[in-house]
């Protein structure tokens, strides 16, 4: 079966570009979450919507599974083909098709990466804000609905889609949306697909809205005795009106992770904050509140200003946490929670979190996105203590049971992957699971697309 796919693929792509070779279809068969590795059957690397398209045809009349790969960054099981089938990676539709810069908007493939596409974009004083850390593919990004650091001011990647290019289930290919920022006509396909995960449609182009790099930024640090002192802080600071571009909470061992290969902080709870503005001034005022906000919260230390090295090692440093806690638990399984409840239950649910820790006597840190109430932890145990792993998947359950109770959800930016699917009845009821079944049903009758992920039938 897998040479009948594969030399019809390659019928379509050209021989050099669709493979079964075990090394690809190795590296192809896991992301970056602690899921278990399926292998596709072939991976193939399209590079025009009209090749995307032949392919699903040809999948739809064989019934082979479809699972659509960026960059493998996932942390959910996203892109793991669990059927098998056929991998599309997009990795040769990574153009930037048209910058749009007076209209602040631009085109591109799914397949090309977040930071490298900033990058081309900073030379129009433009950029696209939300970021996942990771150097995400943008179609990854769209599957996802992947937000980050800076979602407190910018919105997550479904705030920022404007169109789409769409290969559907049967092979037809559709566009969605328009470049207008106000848009009212019909159902909103786009932001049906922009979080699907693969299973509703391929993205082969998206429109994209995007934001003039800032002329003025403060980095902020504030250092606090507790994780509760800090995360009360973050409350204080969103419903003062002040805007931070960025507002993350890092516990006392996230920052004893970082310092070990990036930043020299004080191992304390602390919130690490950026400020965009107009002018320096209007900054200034912004940090004046803040840190009276801080102080009142138990701040003990305050610091602002820092400079654009300075801000980029922080950022650095941020970013680098997952690669310094997997280097240091090498042989360790993990476990990483993504909930988001109201900023004004974010305390009482960084609270709830911290306790756990030393309750259960977990291995981790805690960590966030805090200005948007978007709270991680990343756990770890032992392969060979059961019992320990057994307790991570208990950890994980009752941060998630208690996000739910708290009005809020099982993943703030992960998507639900495989991981998350046993959560959605209880946060969204089964009415509302069976209506997102026949929408699945609906998109794609056959569960070609990416099974397995989101809604199982």
């Amino acid at each position: 079966m897998r040479e009948e796919i594969l030399k019809a693929i390659q019928e379509i792509v050209g021989e050099e570009h669709a493979s079964s070779a075990e090394s690809i279809i190795h590296t192809h068969g896991k992301d970056q979450s602690d899921h278990e590795r399926h292998l596709p059957d072939v991976v193939v690397w399209p590079e025009n919507t009209e090749q995307v398209s032949q392919i699903v045809k040809y999948a739809a009349a064989h019934q082979v599974a479809i699972t659509g790969w960026g960059a493998g960054s996932s942390l959910e099981g996203n892109s793991i083909p669990v059927k098998g089938g056929i991998v599309i990676n997009f990795g040769r539709m990574n153009k930037i098709l048209k910058v749009h810069e007076g209209d602040f908007q631009v085109t591109v493939q799914p397949g090309i990466f977040y930071k490298d596409m900033n990058k081309s974009l900073a030379r129009h004083g433009l950029f696209f804000p939300p970021d996942p850390g990771a150097n995400a593919s943008i179609g990854g990004m769209v599957a996802n609905n992947a937000a980050g650091t800076r979602t407190v001011k910018y919105g997550a990647t479904r705030d920022n889609v404007l169109a789409l290019e769409v290969v559907l289930p049967s092979g037809e290919v559709i566009r969605t949306g328009s470049r207008s920022i106000k848009q009212s006509a019909g159902y909103d396909l786009t932001h049906l697909i922009v979080g699907s995960e693969g299973t509703l449609g391929l993205v082969t182009e998206a429109t994209l809205k995007l934001s003039p790099l800032p002329e003025h930024f403060s980095a902020v640090l504030a250092t606090f005795e507790t994780t509760e002192e800090a995360a009360n802080a973050v409350y204080g600071v969103i419903g003062s009106g002040v805007g931070p571009a960025a507002l993350e909470l890092l516990d006392s061992e996230a920052i004893r992770f970082m310092n070990m290969r990036v930043t020299d902080l004080p191992e304390k709870p602390t919130l690490l904050m950026e400020f965009h503005g107009a002018t320096a001034a209007s900054i200034n005022a912004e940090l004046e509140l803040v840190e009276e906000i801080c102080e009142e919260c138990g701040s003990v230390r305050f610091e602002a200003g820092a400079g654009r090295d300075e801000r980029d090692r922080l950022w650095e440093g941020r970013h680098a946490l997952g690669e310094i806690l997997f280097s240091v638990y090498p042989e360790s399984n993990y476990m990483i929670t993504d909930v988001s409840v109201p900023i004004s239950e974010f305390p009482v649910l960084a609270a709830y979190t911290n306790g756990l820790f030393d309750e259960m006597d977990i291995q981790g840190t805690l960590f966030g996105h805090a200005g948007d109430g978007n709270l991680h932890t990343t756990t770890f145990a032992p392969k060979d203590d059961a019992a320990k792993n057994a307790d991570l998947h208990e950890f994980n359950s009752r941060v998630v049971q208690k996000a739910i109770e708290l009005d809020g959800t099982c993943t703030g930016e992960h998507g639900v992957g495989i991981g998350k699917q046993k959560y959605m009845v209880y946060e969204h009821g089964e009415g509302a699971i069976e209506t997102m079944k026949t929408v699945k049903k609906m998109f794609d009758p056959n569960n070609i697309f990416n099974p397995g992920k989101v809604i199982s039938f």
